[in-house]
């Protein structure tokens, strides 16, 4: 089981390290080229620490590494805040958030896109802010209204993914189950609806339904969220959540099975524009 950063991390030692192989340097050699001990050299190769951007420029510099493209996509690993990277605003709340979570708003906050699957509920980036309350509450046990009050006040921030330049591309599959499970009562679950009509118009937003009548598909083993990343494929993370945890799966075997699992789910779901016709037909009882 691997958090969020720790994925990036070890992506990122095992580039440099190759590049460092290219350039023909031992660790101890590269070590003195920008000024540090050799053991900084293979903590970050390993994934063991974190690196900072300026390290990662260092490191290139005394490579010989001029590719532009290469370059971005590193610094973009060390969270550079290049490209889709949005600041660490979450560290704000570092008392109230596990680790796993924080670990799944970094992804989150670095990717270029994000394709779901939800079985139960409605993707956090896509609640209202009383569906969310009403989610919240049920999910974490022993809250009071403080914390409950933070977690709301996260779920809300994360959203402004979609909003942001250029903004996330969400892909989400709802299981039909997901608009007719009741969270928070009628009044909460109609607001719901509506705001779940407004997003499916959004270009950055493709919202899919999963019809009950659909019967038994590839995803009744749970829900996953596919991170990928603008640079390339080799960055995308799998993330399963589970009630204590979360497990982030990177090999490609288990991306490339879980893409294809997605890519199922969509060719069996509702088309987009089913989708909103099915939504607001529940919304008006049908």
């Amino acid at each position: 089981m691997q958090h969020g950063p720790a994925v990036r991390r070890r992506k990122l030692g095992a580039e440099l390290r190759t590049l460092r192989g290219r350039a023909g340097l031992t660790s101890g050699e590269a070590a003195r080229l920008v000024g540090w001990h050799q053991s900084k050299v293979s903590r970050i190769e390993t994934g063991a620490s974190g690196v900072k951007p300026a390290d990662v420029r260092l490191l290139l510099d005394a490579y010989g590494v001029d590719d532009a493209r290469l370059r971005d996509l590193l610094l973009a690993l060390a969270g550079s805040g290049g490209g889709h990277g949005r600041d660490h605003w979450w560290h704000a709340y570092k008392g109230v958030l596990p680790p796993t979570y924080r670990d799944f708003i970094s992804l989150e906050s670095q990717a270029g896109a994000m394709r779901t699957l939800e079985t139960s509920v409605v993707p956090g980036l896509l609640q209202t802010p009383e569906y969310a309350r009403a989610v919240t509450r049920a999910a974490v046990e022993g809250l009071d209204e403080d914390g409950l009050d933070a977690l709301v006040e996260v779920r809300l921030a994360r959203q402004d993914v979609l909003r942001s330049h250029p903004p996330l591309a969400l892909s989400a599959v709802l299981d039909e189950a997901v608009l007719r499970r009741e969270v928070g009562g009628p009044e909460v679950m109609a607001r719901q609806l509506e705001r779940l009509l407004d997003a499916a118009r959004l270009p950055q937003v493709r919202l899919q339904v999963l019809p009950f009548a659909a019967g038994a598909h590839i995803g009744i083993t749970g829900p996953f969220v596919i991170f990928s990343f603008s640079s390339t494929s080799d960055l995308d993370v799998v993330v399963l959540d589970h009630l204590t945890s979360s497990l982030y799966l990177e090999r490609k075997e288990d991306v490339e099975a879980y893409t294809e699992a997605f890519n199922a789910l969509q060719f069996h779901a509702l088309s987009p524009e089913e989708s909103l016709d099915y939504i607001a037909g529940i919304g008006d009882g049908a």
